[in-house]
């Protein structure tokens, strides 16, 4: 019995002790007002307009978004490019093909039905280009981190000096919001990196929160729609709970003249 209560004891203590070491290293990540939280959010266009652009100009020489589609830039809900514009977006990228008559596989300009370009053959041209590391896709990269766009907004701007007693490998940066706060990838904005088309001051602050944007988007493209039935829904519960209680209001006033 001793023994028993020994072991539980022990293993008390260790959950107490790491629990307490979680809350130590717990990060709080940093805050912004997003467009899309909420019953009635939205994305905000321009800022889903700038977030791709970001994207193109940024993180898809390394970062794919393989679940997307040219044609999603110009869908309702989504960043609404005009299609027009779409389809130069997509004609601006050359995508291979094939194979023609002759059995060969050709490159052509894309269109609106193709998938967004691959930054890389296969995976292990990705690690190689990267030291070993693999850059995630970021289709759904928002769904696939705790913390969410909380998480992703953070981290772009959480690049500091190593604190003193904290070493780093060749090729890793400290990022006080990555888990482990060790990450290999460089810090990827800088003030004035990308020229914004609607003349956006593109601070790292603002690249931050549109590219996060066009994340989220990416990862929930029918979210406002979702909202819209959701939204529909509560009224519908609201409607029909008014008439049951004037229904039963009404049945039972006749139970009572009755008596």
């Amino acid at each position: 019995m001793k023994t028993l209560y020994k072991f539980f004891s022990i293993i008390v203590i260790i959950i107490a002790s790491n629990s307490h070491s979680f809350a130590a290293e717990k990060v709080e990540y940093l805050k912004t007002d997003w467009s899309f939280k909420g019953l009635f959010g939205k994305f905000d266009r321009a800022s889903l307009q700038r977030g791709y652009q970001v994207y193109t100009e940024v993180c898809a020489s390394c970062h794919s978004m393989k679940y997307l589609s040219y044609r999603n830039l110009a869908e309702k809900g989504g960043p609404e490019f005009p299609e027009d514009q779409a389809k130069a977006i997509a004609a601006s990228f050359e995508v291979t093909d094939g194979p023609n008559s002759d059995g060969e596989m050709f490159t052509r300009p894309g269109k609106l039905s193709d998938k967004f370009v691959m930054p890389y053959e296969n995976v292990k041209a990705a690690q190689a280009a990267n030291g070993g590391a693999y850059p995630p896709d970021m289709s759904v990269l928002v769904k696939a981190r705790g913390g969410g766009v909380d998480y992703i907004y953070s981290l772009l701007q959480g690049y500091e000096k190593a604190p003193e007693g904290v070493t780093l490998d060749d090729g890793v940066y400290y990022n006080k919001y990555m888990y482990g706060n060790k990450i290999r990838m460089a810090a990827p904005l800088s003030d004035g990196l990308v020229e914004y088309v609607d003349g956006t001051n593109a601070t790292v602050e603002q690249m931050s929160k549109d590219v996060t944007t066009f994340l989220m988007w990416s990862a929930e493209p029918h979210l406002e729609a979702r909202h819209q039935m959701g939204f529909k829904a509560i009224v519908y519960l609201i409607i029909l709970t008014v008439l049951v209680y004037f229904s039963m209001k009404k049945i039972w006033s006749r139970v009572e003249s009755e008596v």
